[in-house]
């Protein structure tokens, strides 16, 4: 059975493997899409050709909530255009020079927008990307390290908001109880969300970094001699015209009426304007539709906004609009790419092989082996989810097994926290993976190369999974989050101290 498994999730890890080696990931991953589709069909030249374009590309591609997402990915590529082209993160830029004047300042503000926007992780990613470039350029952060804090601010937030698509996700996946009830009382267990937000206040606070992102820390003067990308991506216009009436509320009003209508939209999938509860509304959403819903209407209300305050012409919106898509394409390749990955991979039986390991080794294990059941759940979580590149995925493959070898004790604190591990994991393994839909959004938001986002972000995500690692051990056997949760982030805390005192005192 294990290697059913390890064979069925060749082609994810060659494509991963070859992304990380050759920093090139279009045709990574295209090689792992190629050599899913000959396993699928035999080495059959024409099974492959049909599988890969028809049941893989195209298939992913008709998908309804992935189309919403592309609408999604191009109607924020327009509205961040129009941002540009007006003048309003120009403005902020010159604000934040005035109001933030340290980079540590810079970092804890992209934090805490991050946090702020809890409601989906695409959003998240590209709204603080699109607000917060302008203050990073200014405060020399690269763009690799924003990317981090971006990415590390979306899923790890998301997974411990109530009110979030992810939390609507996670309680479908519950059976036979209420699914927002076991949501909440899991937060305190997910431990490897607030390690990661302690490791991200941390380094900022003590104003270092370590592996390659410092590296790409200590390259910052030579990457800005040598590159010149402009804030929203578009590669044939570097310097697009900015308007010179552009003003802070040019880009602060349409971010509000972005994140009010995305809100709007979200509970509107989700039947609120029909009776439904705001809660219930958010767990019943449809977040790929309600995202389009709301940024379609955002632009356009920002486009009627900047032709009522002139601060651009109608032609000049207009413009403006096709190059907020031009911005958007490599994302939309590498969506498109990674989607037909994981179609490849399911079609191989990936879930049901890994599905099939953990059950059997829920099921047949001792009392020992069931205290050290949430870190095996962690564990497994995290590689499906890095080798899949899907969160949501492994939610739905690991969650059922985790409800039904506890069968009707909801109270058991050990499913609790073996549910934490799972959507723990899950998180853990979304952060990492170069095709995972957050990493890529990620990597669009800050404008930063996607394998380089990958790579700087890796040793940092992993150290955060050592910590949560450990803690799981412990609560299998403690099973109180007030010791352990505690626990985890003074551990966090004080294995980044280590690793800071270990850092040469001169680059």
């Amino acid at each position: 059975m294990l290697g059913q498994t390890i064979i069925s999730l060749l082609p994810p890890i060659i494509a991963i493997a070859l992304a990380l080696i050759t920093k090139e990931v279009y045709s990574s991953l295209f090689i792992g899409i190629l050599v899913g589709g000959m396993m699928y069909s035999g080495f059959s030249f024409s099974g492959t050709l049909e599988h890969v374009f028809v049941n893989g590309m195209v298939g992913s591609l008709t998908d309804g909530w992935n189309v919403g997402i592309l609408v999604f990915l191009v109607i924020l590529g327009a509205i961040v255009m129009l941002m540009n082209r007006a003048g309003g993160s120009a403005a902020f830029g010159r604000w934040s020079v005035e109001h933030v004047k340290t980079k540590t300042g810079a970092q804890l503000a992209t934090i805490a927008l991050g946090v702020l926007i809890f409601i989906d992780d695409y959003f998240n990613c590209l709204t603080v990307g699109s607000v917060m470039s302008p203050l990073a350029e200014r405060h020399g952060i690269t763009r690799a390290k924003l990317a981090y804090l971006i990415d590390a601010t979306a899923a790890p937030v998301c997974i411990i908001a109530p009110i979030s698509s992810w939390a609507a996700a996670v309680t479908g996946f519950v059976d036979g109880a209420n699914g927002l009830d076991l949501f909440v009382r899991a937060i305190p267990y997910n431990f490897y969300a607030f390690a990661t937000l302690a490791m991200m206040v941390t380094l900022a606070l003590g104003e270092f970094d370590y592996g390659p992102m410092r590296a790409a820390e200590l390259a910052k003067k030579l990457e800005e001699k040598h590159s010149h990308p402009s804030i929203t991506g578009a590669d044939d216009m570097p310097n697009p015209p900015v308007s010179s009436k552009g003003k802070v509320m040019h880009l602060i009003v349409p971010i509000i009426v972005l994140i009010v209508c995305c809100v709007v939209g979200m509970i509107y999938t989700g039947g609120f304007f029909e009776g439904e509860t705001f809660v219930d509304a958010f767990a019943n959403s449809d977040a790929s539709v309600g995202l389009m819903y709301g940024s379609a209407v955002a632009l356009i209300i920002t486009i009627i906004f900047y032709l009522a305050t002139r601060v651009l012409d109608f032609n000049e919106v207009m413009n403006a609009v096709p190059e907020g898509f031009k911005a958007m394409v490599p994302a939309i390749l590498v969506l498109t790419f990674a989607w037909t990955l994981k179609a490849m991979t399911d079609s191989l039986g990936a879930k049901e092989n890994v599905a099939a390991l953990v059950d059997s080794a829920a099921h047949n294990g001792n009392d020992l082996l069931m205290c050290l059941l949430p870190a095996l759940v962690f564990v497994v979580g995290g590689f499906l989810a890095f080798a899949t590149g899907t969160s949501w995925g492994t939610f739905g493959i690991l969650i059922p097994i985790v409800v039904d070898v506890f069968g009707a004790n909801m109270g058991n604190e050990l499913m609790i926290i073996s549910i934490s591990a799972c959507m723990a994991g899950a998180v853990l393994g979304d952060h990492c993976s170069p095709i995972s839909d957050t990493t890529i959004m990620a990597s669009a938001g800050a404008q930063c190369n996607h394998v380089q986002h990958v790579s700087t972000q890796l040793p940092y995500a992993l150290t955060a999974a050592g910590v949560s690692l450990f803690t799981y051990i412990v609560a299998g056997f403690v099973r109180m989050w007030y010791v352990c949760l505690p626990l985890s982030i003074a551990l966090m805390v004080f294995t980044l101290l280590i690793i800071r005192s270990m850092q040469p005192k001169k680059a």
